[in-house]
Order: structure tokens, then sequence, then C-alpha cells
């Protein structure tokens, strides 16, 4: 599929999938006049790519950690200082979920108790 087609499917702008591929994140193939094109897998890999972005990643450790995450073997994992990098990352998503849960939290507790007087309100 072409750039425009990708774009749609993912809802991401071309823009921001050509960024993608000058990062190293994806890798079209270029068609004989220069169109780029994307197979099947790119719409997965973009959504992993959006995911790992929101979840703090740089795109430097994204492009260190796709190829292990689309496949069982990886060159990779037996590198002391990747897997030392990706500790750290996961250690630091894992502060980010319990801030981003103390946070959920509050604003539960939040609504809640809005509800509750709004309902005492309807009651009086």
């Amino acid at each position: 599929m072409r750039i425009k087609e990708l774009s749609e499917r993912v809802g991401v702008s071309t823009r921001l999938l050509r960024y993608y591929e000058e990062q190293g994140l994806l890798a079209p193939r270029r068609e004989e006049n220069g169109y780029r094109c994307y197979e099947e897998a790119a719409v997965e890999r973009v959504g992993q790519i959006r995911g790992l972005l929101g979840a703090g990643l740089t795109t430097e450790i994204i492009r260190e950690v796709l190829p292990c995450l689309a496949a069982a073997a990886c060159s990779q994992y037996g590198d002391p200082d990747f897997v030392r990098r990706i500790a750290a990352e996961r250690d630091r998503l894992r502060e980010r979920v319990t801030v981003l849960t103390r946070n959920l939290n509050a604003l539960d507790d939040y609504l809640s108790a809005v509800s509750r007087g709004a309902s005492s309100a309807d009651a009086a």
C-alpha cells in the first residue's frame, strides 16, 4: 500500500510516517517511480510505534527494541548494555504507571464525590 493509504488506515499523517522512516522505525520498499510501498505488517508496526512513543520511549530505544518485539530471536538479547537500558526504560515506565494510577484514582474519587453531591442536591 502507498503512504496515503497507510496514513488513513492508522490515523497518522504522511509526514509522521516519513519521520518514522527517517528515524529507522519503518522501512518501506521503493517502487521504480520512487513511491513508498508498505507491507500489510506496517499497520501493526505503526501501532506498536505509537504505543511505545505514547508510553514515553524515545525513538532511539524504539528503533532498537522493535526487532525484538517482532521476532522470537533477537540478536541483542545477550547484549548486557541493551538489556540494562531496556530494564531502565521498563522501570521508568512502571513508575509512570504508578503515578498515572494514583492520578486516575484521585479523579475517580473526585467524580464520585461530585456525583454524591449532585444526588444529595437532587434529593433535597
